[in-house]
């Protein structure tokens, strides 16, 4: 018994002197993420658009587009043109579902590749999401949609041979609407999988960011390996757009990227604001894909 005693005491010992870090990084998964160049924006447009969004999408931000190939990317039979749109400042996944799309894709807002898809499942999984599509396979890997705290649904992909894309000339921003009821939830489990940070939390940004010019919302900023995140905190009373665009794109001349974008077809919903240290606003492209698009001050 005094032997089993002084064992336990020994052992306690060791793990109270033992460094932090050290004990984290027994408790933590290795890191899923491989770059911010891999997390693809999912656009899901009706195939008389696909063209036309392509060439708006590319005429605004430069880039270009692989192949077009028809193929079924649901484990359910289905079938779509599918091409990946490269550019300097974000990556879209675009689909033109031939068919019915199968629920529940179309809900997930971007693919994050991860190195490992049994580690990143089990990672998920244990910060706090739930698998709402089973792994499945695809042409050229296999694929998991996966749902945070709040109804966030994301895809996590890998493949087969390990892709070799370009680092982005910025980072896009994957922006989050949730609710103040989970957003706790929501950071804590992103964190935990992302092993990302708060760059910034903003308990009184201004509301012109959300539509509202006389109130004030919450606004989380993280960083991860997958990229830029914008939580937007608010109690759903949006006032279109604002809500239907997933992801935010920096540019080096907000109001030349306008004109590139009104030239090429696309519709700006909302003017050019300032707030937050940087000018925005809320385009819409051929086929009803909505982007924010943002440049810093100069301050």
């Amino acid at each position: 018994m005094l032997t089993r005693y002084a064992y336990t005491i020994g052992l306690l010992t060791a793990l109270v002197l033992m460094p932090t870090g050290a004990v984290l990084a027994r408790a933590t998964h290795p890191q899923l993420g491989v770059g911010s160049q891999y997390d693809t924006s999912h656009v899901y447009v009706d195939p008389d658009k696909v063209d036309s969004f392509v060439s708006s999408f590319l005429g605004t931000f430069g880039g270009t587009s692989t192949k077009q190939v028809v193929a079924t990317v649901t484990p359910t039979p289905s079938s779509t043109s599918s091409q990946l749109l490269q550019t300097p400042v974000g990556t879209v996944s675009l689909f033109g579902f031939k068919t019915p799309i199968p629920y529940p894709f179309g809900y997930e807002r971007t693919g994050y590749l991860v190195t490992d898809m049994d580690q990143a499942i089990a990672a998920a999984r244990a910060a706090g999401a739930s698998v709402v599509v089973g792994v499945f396979p695809d042409p050229i890997g296999r694929d998991v949609v996966v749902q945070w705290p709040g109804g966030v649904n994301m895809q996590l992909y890998w493949h087969t041979s390990k892709p070799a894309y370009a680092a982005f000339e910025t980072i896009p921003e994957n922006r989050v609407y949730v609710s103040p009821d989970v957003v706790s939830n929501f950071v804590k489990a992103f964190l935990a999988f992302s092993q990302g940070k708060v760059v910034s939390d903003d308990k009184k940004a201004s509301g012109i960011e959300i539509g509202r010019p006389d109130d004030t919302f919450r606004r989380i900023r993280i960083e991860s390996v997958f990229g830029k995140m914008t939580v937007l905190v608010t109690d759903g009373h949006l006032p279109f757009p604002y809500g239907h665009e997933t992801t935010g794109y920096q540019v080096s001349d907000l109001a030349a990227t306008l004109d590139k974008a009104k030239a090429n077809g696309a519709t700006v919903l909302i003017n050019a604001y300032s707030s937050d240290k940087r000018q925005a606003a809320m385009v819409e492209f051929p086929g009803g894909y909505v982007a924010e698009i943002h440049s810093l001050s100069s301050q």
